[in-house]
């Protein structure tokens, strides 16, 4: 596959997550309020910039698709959808009824941090690095 059609999920996977933040909570439904229904204890936690972001992490390093999975490589994930993140916030400043809240920028660096932790784990990795194929 080339080189600049692996980004192809990342920008669509971007796509949808400025859909979804042009949206208000009322539009996008209650359906993450059934996971907190299960662990009460998560009260505060944002289930959905936590699924986003730890899917946009996977897209991110599925594009880069280094020789080796390192921890620098990992960081620049982590960093870059920080980064979206603090876009994805500001976008939500213009949008009728949401607001922009630090409290998302960090559950979405706890989804990618997350990802690139199970991607760590040898048996997933191999997907993401070409040095394994």
């Amino acid at each position: 596959m080339s080189h600049k059609w692996r980004w192809l999920p990342s920008i669509l996977w971007m796509a949808v997550i400025f859909y979804s933040s042009s949206r208000t909570g009322d539009d996008l439904g209650g359906w993450l309020d059934e996971i907190r229904l299960f662990l009460p204890w998560m009260e505060g936690f944002d289930w959905g910039h936590f699924i986003s972001y730890f899917v946009l992490a996977l897209t991110y390093l599925w594009g880069i698709r280094p020789r080796r999975a390192g921890w620098a490589v990992k960081a620049l994930v982590v960093l870059l959808c920080v980064l979206y993140g603090v876009t994805d916030e500001f976008h939500q400043s213009f949008v009728p009824g949401r607001t922009p809240d630090i409290a998302d920028i960090r559950n979405d660096g706890i989804g990618a941090l997350l990802a690139m932790l199970v991607v760590s784990i040898p048996k997933f990795s191999r997907y993401f690095e070409r040095g394994r194929r």
